[in-house]
């Protein structure tokens, strides 16, 4: 019995914490200048994108090498409906995620058959393959061939009373917050507990009654339909798409950030999403002449010290505290 109250604050401390984040996610904007707004905004973007591919990798186990071709998809399909039909910014993003659903699913279907470094293999593939694609010259017409398209940076609302950086980074501070919230839920649905299960006992799933099959095509579905909403967001922010901006360097930043923010972890795409923003552009203040070297280094003292990533190290230092608070 004395141990209920331990309980109740220790259930209560993950919510604080949470709150207080968002508090000071609200506060950002308004204490760094423009530039720093744009690179959090960004680093929003990518908490998305890492979201949607920790739901394959973590929680799927199925490795994908070539997400950054659903975050150039989703940004095209942004650029070109803003573009071409002159559709509202906010309207582009939920057909960008349709399109990168239906896409993912596709793909996931022939790549059923492929398990581990073949599958991985196979995503590489496509993630080699989407610059070329997008520069292919009957596509010239909409995707702009390797000049690309530029897009016009949306205004903020009048009654907002907030700049252009400050509205995006709301608007993409709304967008992570609902993407989380539904990510969540499905991960603790029957659908993640399949998803779960193939991952670690997939002939068990199987005898259970677990359409394999399904879950995994949904899966790889789900994951393309968050990295294209983030590639649609990203490419709003930016206010610009050309083929080179989504080379391979970009899908293998994606899995850098799922590993150093945490595998089967949600908050862990917060913490990749900052490592993948931020590290790069301290390294290259650390050195002009061989600023990925450095990012190198950075990347081996993470995984050396975090092995789990950063949210498995913050949870043995709350399980830790919960001990020692326990015992007093």
């Amino acid at each position: 019995m004395h141990n209920d109250p331990v309980r109740r604050a220790s259930s209560k401390a993950p919510l604080a914490a949470w709150l207080l984040v968002l508090a000071v996610a609200c506060v950002l904007p308004f204490v760094v200048s423009n530039y720093r707004v744009f690179q959090f905004t960004l680093a929003l973007v990518y908490a998305i994108a890492l979201l949607g591919l920790n739901m394959l990798t973590g929680y799927n186990g199925q490795i994908s090498l070539g997400h950054g071709a659903f975050y150039a998809i989703g940004a095209y399909a942004a650029a070109i409906l803003m573009n071409k039909f002159g559709v509202p910014y906010w309207a582009t993003i939920p057909v960008a995620g349709a399109v990168c659903l239906v896409a993912g699913f596709l793909f996931g279907l022939p790549a059923l058959r492929l398990e581990g470094l073949y599958l991985a293999l196979a995503t590489f593939a496509l993630g080699v393959a989407m610059p070329q694609i997008l520069k292919y010259k009957h596509l010239e017409a909409w995707t702009g061939g390797a000049q690309g398209i530029v897009i016009v940076k949306p205004d903020a609302p009048d009654w907002s009373g907030l700049t252009q950086d400050q509205w995006l980074y709301f608007f993409v501070l709304a967008c992570l917050l609902v993407l989380f919230v539904i990510g969540w839920n499905l991960l603790r649905s029957r659908m993640g507990r399949a998803m779960v299960a193939i991952r670690d006992q997939p002939i068990a799933a199987k005898a259970m009654g677990v359409n394999i099959a399904m879950v995994k095509s949904l899966t790889f579905g789900v994951s393309a339909m968050y990295t294209g909403i983030a590639g649609a967001l990203g490419a709003i922010v930016v206010q610009f798409v050309a083929p080179d901006s989504f080379n391979f360097f970009l899908s293998i930043s994606l899995v850098v950030g799922v590993v150093v923010g945490g595998l089967a972890s949600i908050q862990g795409a917060i913490y990749g999403a900052v490592f993948i923003q931020f590290i790069p552009n301290i390294a290259d203040q650390i050195s002009k002449a061989a600023p990925w070297a450095i990012y190198g280094v950075f990347l081996i003292v993470f995984m050396y010290v975090m092995p789990t990533g950063v949210a498995g190290l913050l949870h043995v230092v709350a399980a830790r505290l919960r001990r020692w608070r326990g015992s007093r």
